[in-house]
């Protein structure tokens, strides 16, 4: 069997991304940005366009972090990543339940206490490479409401499925899904 792949244009570029099954009746286009500089380059300056003023940067510690780091490195300010796990340097680490299309079990974001006062009082742009159920991004919005942050802004490259309906978020181009 030929694999399936499905063609993206965004940010002026074109990428075929493979069709992967998430469960029998489920399958998604792998959108990975991990080695692609010109796409992640290109994407983080489409969004900096769109994006509202902000004095740092957040994301889950996923594929969306060399978009963080971009999008920062672009608006010359922070960004901090929400970690799946407590590190050995993290000093009283908070935690939030999180549960991805694209993981199996549920999962926990955390901070460490240095992390938290970064964002504290500061306007906080949450940006990740695809948003689709949104559980990512929730979990995401309560470390920084715990910090006492003031989202700003909730971005990706694409929004899959029905996120593309969403009214609080903003991104580059929608990314269907594939229902058999």
């Amino acid at each position: 069997m030929a694999e399936e792949f499905y063609t993206l244009q965004v940010a002026g570029l074109t990428r075929r991304l493979p069709i992967c099954p998430v469960n029998e009746k489920l399958s998604i286009a792998a959108f990975v940005m991990f080695s692609d500089v010109e796409l992640t380059v290109a994407c983080a300056s489409e969004l900096v366009k769109k994006a509202p003023k902000c004095d740092v940067i957040i994301t889950a510690e996923s594929k969306g972090i060399p978009l963080a780091y971009e999008m920062a490195r672009q608006l010359g300010i922070t960004y901090v990543v929400a970690r799946k796990m407590p590190k050995l340097y993290m000093r009283d680490p908070v935690g939030f339940e999180v549960q991805s299309i694209t993981t199996a079990a549920k999962q926990m974001l955390y901070l460490d206490r240095n992390e938290v006062s970064m964002l504290e009082g500061k306007r906080v742009l949450i940006a990740d490479d695809v948003i689709s159920t949104g559980e990512s991004l929730a979990a995401v919005e309560k470390l920084v409401a715990f910090a006492n942050g003031n989202v700003v802004g909730k971005c990706a490259v694409l929004a899959e499925g029905d996120a593309a309906d969403r009214t609080d978020i903003f991104f580059l181009e929608k990314l269907p899904l594939f229902f058999k």
